[in-house]
């Protein structure tokens, strides 16, 4: 920031403070030591996702909770972790810096993460998610799943 007393390209922060979708600074001059105010606004760009139908809407965090304790109900697994999830989720996707993300890119990362929690939720959110054509298909998942928790105990 330029100082506005004398021009000078460098000052520090004195005193951070946030105040509702702002920051504000407290900075001092390292050349003349004018104190000054600045404020940092918060950019917040919203996640939208393009659904199976090429259909564009929100990000909904509560919507993806939602859908995540259908998958688990009756299951061992607390609601802590399924807002962790989530919040991991919104965290990776926001980190890629990506405004739009599809519904599929959503699901995988969802099913990477179920899969590490609890199998039959897994399973369960599975089988809305990647609309298995026929029981075979199904059948072969769940086999594949099988597999791979053999393969984890030997």
């Amino acid at each position: 920031m330029k100082c506005l007393d004398c021009g000078h390209d460098d000052s520090r922060v004195i005193d951070s403070r946030p105040t509702d979708n702002k920051i504000r600074r407290r900075r001092e001059c390292l050349s003349c030591k004018g104190r000054f105010t600045t404020y940092e606004i918060v950019e917040n760009i919203p996640l939208m996702v393009i659904k199976k139908n090429d259909m564009i809407e929100p990000f909904d965090r509560q919507k993806l909770l939602d859908r995540l304790l259908r998958a688990t109900i009756k299951r061992p697994v607390k609601l802590v972790e399924l807002e962790n999830m989530v919040e991991d989720i919104v965290t990776e996707l926001k980190n890629k810096f990506q405004r739009e993300v599809t519904s599929e890119k959503i699901g995988e990362l969802v099913l990477r993460k179920l899969k590490e929690i609890d199998h039959v939720a897994y399973i369960r959110f599975a089988s809305v998610y990647k609309d298995f054509g026929s029981v075979d298909s199904f059948i072969s998942f769940i086999a594949e799943l099988s597999d791979e928790e053999s393969a984890e105990k030997a």
